[in-house]
């Protein structure tokens, strides 16, 4: 692998944003609609699948395209090169709360396992693929986390998560059971099942999902303390229903002006 080397600082607590700097002719490549802000000599270019030099022409575009699209995302990518003369910057913010997490590749043996939506921004020459699971069990039943992306090479990646990450070193042989939800990111020496909730009381009054993520090691794992969806599903749930009572200036009357529309 031949990444671009690229040097970054965090800004902010639990809505943090990176800021990337790129020596002249130095490419970084990010998810579309992450970019905050960036220099003027900075030349943004929209690029079919992912941006790695291991997609080689038209056949190689579409199976880097495709892949994006089985983890449910965009069929393109943006990449920001330094076309001027000295170090110039660009940022990226995150989607919602939580935390930006950089990830030296180089430094986990060249793969790092995500979740879909976690991946926010990485150095020119990253790889990013879908890592299939073996058993068909996991594929169907593994909720939140059964699509994991891969990203690949030596350089620098970004991925982002919810609320409080707790960074979990296993050694060899060791197992932990994590919400699928949860789950962000892990080396690829950890291996994940999916492993149904035992008890039909349990599963079904439990206030948990039906399924969790076996982990056991040797390796590390990053979890969060609150995913997207999980959030997602409390506001729903809180805001008013139409016809309901919707307090002045509230969430519900936010939420019915646009359904108007």
């Amino acid at each position: 692998m031949m990444n671009h080397e690229i040097d970054y600082k965090l800004y902010g607590d639990d809505m943090q944003f990176v800021e990337v700097e790129l020596d002249p002719n130095e490419t970084v490549v990010a998810e579309a609609g992450s970019l905050m802000m960036m220099d003027a000599d900075i030349k943004m270019e929209t690029v079919f699948g992912d941006s790695s030099s291991s997609n080689g022409g038209v056949i190689g575009k579409l199976l880097g395209a495709g892949k994006r699209v089985i983890t449910g995302e965009s069929l393109f990518m943006t990449t920001f090169t330094n076309v001027g003369t000295g170090k110039k910057h660009v940022s990226f913010a995150s989607p919602y709360p939580g935390k930006i997490i950089p990830m030296n590749l180089k430094e986990l043996d060249g793969k790092l396992i995500c979740q879909k939506d976690s991946f926010l921004a990485a150095a020119k020459g990253v790889s990013v693929g879908v890592e299939f699971q073996r058993k068909l069990s996991v594929g169907f039943f593994g909720g939140e986390g059964f699509i994991m992306q891969k990203l690949e090479g030596d350089g620098m990646a970004f991925i982002h998560a919810g609320g409080t990450i707790h960074k979990v070193d296993l050694a060899t042989g060791e197992k932990l059971m994590v919400d699928t939800g949860c789950l962000v990111a892990m080396t690829s020496g950890v291996h994940y099942n999916i492993e149904m909730v035992k008890g039909v009381k349990t599963a079904l009054f439990g206030g948990e999902g039906l399924f969790f993520a076996s982990l056991q090691g040797p390796g590390t794992v990053w979890v969060q303390s609150l995913p997207f969806s999980r959030l997602a599903s409390k506001v729903f749930a809180a805001a008013p229903q139409r016809g309901g009572s919707v307090d002045e200036g509230g969430i519900g009357r936010v939420f019915d002006l646009f359904s108007d529309k």
